[in-house]
């Protein structure tokens, strides 16, 4: 996105933001006579947990709005901190691993079955679906198979939003599927506006503070401003046209921020996302949720709130038992993988409420330079000799005492048998989940392509994809 097209939008769809809530209202529209809840599902592009109802210092009042009202979950885990593999394990209720999206669908990986889709369950019940912006899981989205694709003029949330808010102003018949997807907050940023002056902001925890990393943290800002601003657009037609009240509202994204050590990365800021539901089946009233659910839980919660079987290929677990209060767990451990993003970078990560273990596959040494977007905070990394940094095999980190993940204790004998349990974990969820990788290289489809792991950045010229 050009800096100059960027910041012509800074105040577009400036009213929308907080619309009054009309739960309760008489103007109860087309939604209130449909049994099964309509779904929307609104999603924006690396942004982590760096919001506003996160506690950080990043302006997003919609958002906020919606934990409000809704359900936010603190601990919400992608299962991989890549684009097309995260969404398309949410979708699908599998690991990449099993899905297929073992990379990025723009560079020639897809779905082994695009029938596992989410919608196809939705639809044993009567959904319809309809795609509204970013789906970033095929080439071409016709091939996903939803009921009614809108083509916006580009996928950044001026347009998205518009093109969503038209469709609920049509008022159409219930059930329906509403996968709202917004470019932002990927890169390139737009420029940051008056009131994002670099000077008052403080650049993500990995990032030194220094005044280029400030700048990008503030252009950062006016993105998820902009993604904001789309967000307030769709839930002001969710309200207006009466189907508030009956919808459930799945706010996320993919994986974090993308910065040096998050995007593609498997440390908590590099899987570690926003997810706020709000609507019927208990998802209201300001709460909070501190276990650890994952993407892979959505779909069986869809399925238990619509009535429709589970899929036997499901590996998430619903979401309504803790929504219920009948537990206060139903993970005691998570996983995430990277295969392919514009490089190839084998690698998994377990993860319990006390412990994170990291391991690396393949036997390099030095980071994968262009599985990190360009950007002044990745120059100055780049600057200082990130390229002979070196990245253990395996890293062990106690999130108690290191939430950070700064400290790593693999090689600490002290640890030894935590490092063993952790190894097991990981070595029992591949194994049980026939993660490729066990028998050595993962196979890239043919006709994909990646960048060379030892380039600098995605920007490079590709290459065919080699394991």
């Amino acid at each position: 996105m050009s800096q100059s097209h960027s910041s012509s939008r800074r105040t577009f769809l400036a009213g929308a933001a907080l619309a009054p809530a009309v739960a309760g209202s008489s103007n109860q529209g087309a939604a209130s006579s449909s049994r099964l809840p309509n779904i929307l599902y609104i999603h924006s592009h690396d942004s982590g947990r760096y919001l506003q109802p996160y506690g950080q210092p990043v302006p997003t009042p919609n958002l906020q709005r919606l934990a409000n009202e809704g359900l936010l979950f603190r601990k919400a885990f992608s299962a991989a901190p890549t684009c097309s593999p995260s969404r398309a394990s949410l979708l699908t209720g599998q690991y990449a691993h099993q899905n297929g999206m073992l990379g990025l669908a723009h560079r020639g990986f897809s779905l082994n079955d695009y029938h596992q889709h989410v919608l196809y369950a939705l639809r044993t019940a009567g959904y319809r679906s309809i795609l509204a912006g970013l789906q970033h899981i095929a080439l071409k989205p016709e091939t996903i198979g939803y009921d009614e694709v809108f083509h916006p003029q580009t996928t950044h949330a001026e347009f998205v939003a518009t093109g969503a808010a038209a469709f609920l102003d049509k008022r159409p018949a219930g059930p329906f599927f509403l996968d709202v997807g917004f470019f932002e907050t990927h890169r390139e940023y737009p420029r940051a506006s008056f009131d994002e002056n670099p000077r008052n902001i403080q650049p993500p925890r990995p990032i030194p503070d220094t005044p280029e990393t400030r700048e990008d943290m503030a252009c950062y800002h006016a993105s998820a401003r902009l993604l904001d601003d789309g967000v307030g657009v769709v839930l002001a037609a969710l309200e207006r046209n009466g189907f508030a009240e009956n919808t459930l509202v799945i706010s996320t994204t993919d994986h974090g921020i993308s910065f040096p050590r998050m995007k593609c990365n498997l440390t908590d800021d590099g899987w570690g996302v926003s997810l706020i539901m709000r609507g019927p089946g208990g998802f209201s009233g300001g709460k909070v949720c501190d276990a650890m659910v994952t993407h892979l839980d959505i779909f069986p919660t869809l399925c238990e709130l619509a009535g429709v079987a589970k899929p036997a290929w499901l590996e998430g677990k619903s979401l309504m038992p803790l929504v219920r209060g009948e537990t206060a767990e139903i993970h005691d451990e998570v996983f995430a993988e990277v295969n392919y993003h514009a490089s190839y970078e084998p690698k998994r990560a377990a993860r319990t409420r006390r412990w994170k273990y990291i391991r690396h596959f393949g036997g390099r040494k030095t980071p994968v330079l262009p599985n990190c977007d360009d950007s002044p905070s990745k120059s100055l990394w780049l600057a200082n000799g990130w390229k002979d940094a070196v990245v253990p095999e395996e890293s062990l980190y106690d999130l108690v005492f290191d939430p950070g993940e700064e400290h790593d204790l693999a090689r600490d004998p002290q640890h030894a048998p935590t490092l063993t349990e952790m190894r097991q974990r990981l070595e029992r969820w591949m194994k049980a989940t026939n993660d490729p990788l066990l028998q050595g290289p993962v196979k890239a489809p043919p006709g994909a392509r990646v960048n060379n792991p030892d380039g600098i950045s995605p920007q490079e010229p590709t290459i065919p994809a080699q394991a």
